[in-house]
């Protein structure tokens, strides 16, 4: 089973300040952060961010944020228990508008959603044992397809991270580099932003 690039949606988990400096090989991880955010964007995948308590843990990196649909701020370890399931899997507008598309004008045509429709989320994050291993859980008991990208997670140490990985594909969680998703979202050399794509891994 590859990776489908139109029915993906992209997590950064907690890359905020305060935390990077303690994580292991934390620049690999959030440079493999950026390149997945990036091509999420050259692919047209949504980007949503999460930020633990940031009043004291502080922002993603600007960068990072900037290419965030939305960022949800959160307390709690898993981003499901404050609105991330939410933003995956929006609810049908209530009350559509009356008329049929072509009738109204553009400014009541309501966009759909980034997200709406897409079942896969692609996780990426710190710390991969505690709000990454929470999230992606509660993720798949909600019934998402869910991937966790391990060349852009970390923990405090190697052994946290490890056990979390072991732990997630004991749940069925498919583990996965950075690369293998960049390239399953392309399919082919051919495809027209392969050289745009591949530039960020060069």
């Amino acid at each position: 089973m590859l990776i489908d690039v139109d029915d993906s949606q992209l997590v950064l988990i907690d890359y905020q300040d305060r935390l990077l400096p303690a994580m292991f090989e934390g620049q690999a991880c959030v440079d493999n952060a950026m390149r997945l955010a990036q091509a999420a964007q050259l692919l047209c995948v949504p980007v949503w961010g999460t930020e633990q308590n940031p009043s004291k843990l502080g922002s993603l990196p600007a960068a990072m944020k900037a290419m965030c649909t939305q960022t949800l701020a959160k307390v709690q370890f898993s981003a499901c228990e404050q609105g991330l399931i939410e933003l995956l899997r929006p609810a049908a507008s209530a009350k559509p508008p009356q008329g049929n598309a072509r009738s109204l004008p553009k400014h009541l045509q309501k966009p759909a959603s980034p997200a709406a429709g897409r079942s896969t989320v692609l996780l990426a994050g710190i710390e991969a044992h505690v709000c990454l291993l929470q999230t992606a859980l509660d993720l798949l008991e909600d019934e998402f397809e869910v991937w966790v990208v391990t060349d852009a997670c970390s923990s405090r140490t190697e052994r946290n991270r490890d056990a979390a990985f072991d732990r997630l594909a004991g749940a069925g969680i498919e583990l996965v580099t950075t690369e293998m998703v960049l390239f399953e979202w392309l399919q082919t050399a051919e495809h027209p932003l392969f050289k745009d794509v591949q530039a960020l891994i060069k």
